[in-house]
């Protein structure tokens, strides 16, 4: 075991302790125990002391022994609907790498982007962030996840093996699927969860509607400018400038050949593929066409993984396209993340801390730059522990009211500080896409801390420009 997965083994347990033996409050005799076990968890998640997603299940054990929740409502969290999104994701990308389908889209876009290692970066970041404006951040970046490996494999498994640029090459990739995920939603209203919310927020309590196109006109050059600085990022940090891919256009065209024409498999995939795609970017629309219908993401995720268990094919030996036998490659793990996620969110909810944390920055006699500063960094860096929806859920109210007494517009302040939830590059916990592409294996905790931190502080920086000039231009 390595020296800091050890000391992390033995000093998050240790830290809970001491602060739970600490003879007066911390913050409160409800939001302590929450954050004792909060900074347990973070400790083991950093160090990778145990795997992230045995971490993940300290919730179920230490919040009922603790009183800050009953067993049952932790539980809960492990099998809540959003739990099934992810779940039905990874059984649809099962499925694309089972019938090879993820391999003829690999060889597809390089042959388009072309075989330099810095434009198939380019390329990724792009198709990624496209496509997160419209449809789930968690449903693209298991769209493009085993594109990407296929990617890697074909183009760095050479005669020379592994070396240091190839590792850096799969590594900005992976980051920079899951990083341009977060910063795709940006664009656009349904592009990510938290803007929807803010949305509700607004119109329902304030009266103050923001129309599409008012978002995108925001939304859309900030998430260009931020894919953009993430790739000049993680080249900079990831040189691999070096790095020659043997194949070239010639190779690439004959690999595609080799493949011949699609198979019914294949095209039953796309098929459902395409279909759950279409249904995830119409749901809406849908929704009001038919009333009563109430079709949600989860449900239009289980229709596709389920559809993929009980669609016939022509081949006698595998009756259907997926079996349950093919779930043993299904990233389990990643899911148990998710509930802890949940659970931690939740309790400090529920303790609070949040509440606490809130208030006591509106009862600070700062400046409004200063307090703007300080609310864009807050929501950005909680959000890398806890859920951005339910962080903007329990914050946006909150910060409406600073606004109110610091007599700014509401939606001044709200904006920002409801994209910084989107901002969080830090932790593999902080987002499904982070979390997702950490799954991999090409990436280990102190590289995304690496690329997060300087990310994370730019958008700071970025969003506090966003409030000071731009906001006050548009609305």
């Amino acid at each position: 075991m390595k020296r800091t997965s050890l000391w992390g083994l033995i000093s998050g347990p240790l830290l809970m302790a001491a602060l739970m033996a600490y003879p007066g409050d911390l913050v409160s005799p409800a939001a302590d125990p929450v954050l004792a076990l909060g900074l347990w968890m973070i400790v083991w998640w950093i160090s990778e002391a145990v795997s992230i997603s045995v971490t993940a299940l300290l919730p179920l054990l230490v919040m009922p022994l603790l009183g800050i929740l009953p067993l049952d409502e932790v539980g809960g969290y492990y099998g809540s609907p959003i739990i099934f999104l992810f779940f039905g994701g990874f059984v649809m990308a099962l499925a694309l790498e089972k019938v090879g389908l993820h391999r003829r889209i690999a060889l597809n876009i390089i042959q388009k982007t072309g075989t330099s290692p810095a434009a198939v970066l380019l390329g990724f970041m792009i198709a990624t962030g496209f496509l997160s404006m419209w449809i789930s951040n968690t449903a693209t970046v298991v769209l493009m996840l085993p594109i990407a490996q296929s990617v890697i494999h074909l183009l760095i498994e050479d005669s020379d093996g592994f070396t240091k640029e190839d590792r850096n090459f799969a590594l900005s990739v992976m980051l920079g699927i899951a990083f341009a995920a977060n910063a795709g939603g940006i664009a656009t209203v349904i592009g990510t969860p938290p803007n929807s919310v803010l949305i509700g927020l607004l119109e329902n309590e304030y009266h103050q509607p923001i129309s599409f196109m008012e978002w995108m006109a925001l939304g859309f050059p900030l998430s260009v400018l931020l894919i953009a600085i993430i790739y000049g990022v993680l080249l900079r940090l990831f040189p691999f400038k070096s790095l020659a891919f043997k194949a070239d256009q010639n190779i690439i065209a004959d690999s595609l050949k080799s493949l011949g024409a699609m198979d019914s498999r294949e095209k039953q995939v796309l098929v459902v593929f395409g279909a759950t795609v279409f249904l995830w970017i119409f749901r809406a629309a849908i929704n009001q066409l038919i009333p009563g219908l109430g079709l949600t993401d989860t449900a239009i995720s289980l229709f596709g993984a389920l559809s993929l268990f009980c669609i016939p094919t022509k081949d006698k030996k595998e009756p259907f396209i997926l079996a349950w036998s093919d779930t043993k490659n299904l990233s389990w793990g990643i899911l148990i993340l998710f509930g802890g996620g949940l659970a931690l969110a939740n309790g400090m909810t529920q303790s609070g801390l949040v509440d606490l944390v809130s208030s006591s920055i509106q009862q600070q006699q700062w400046p409004v730059i200063g307090t703007v500063v300080v609310l864009i960094a807050l929501m950005l860096f909680l959000t890398e522990l806890m859920s951005n929806v339910a962080l903007v859920a329990v914050l946006a109210p909150v910060v409406a009211g600073i606004a109110l007494g610091l007599d700014i517009p509401i939606i001044h302040l709200l904006i920002p500080v409801t994209i910084a939830s989107s901002c969080a590059f830090m932790l593999p916990m902080a987002t499904p896409p982070n979390a997702i592409v950490f799954a991999s294996g090409y990436i280990e905790v102190k590289d995304m801390v690496r690329a997060g931190i300087w990310l994370n502080l730019i958008s700071v920086a970025l969003l506090t420009a966003v409030y000071q000039w731009v906001i006050p231009w548009l609305f």
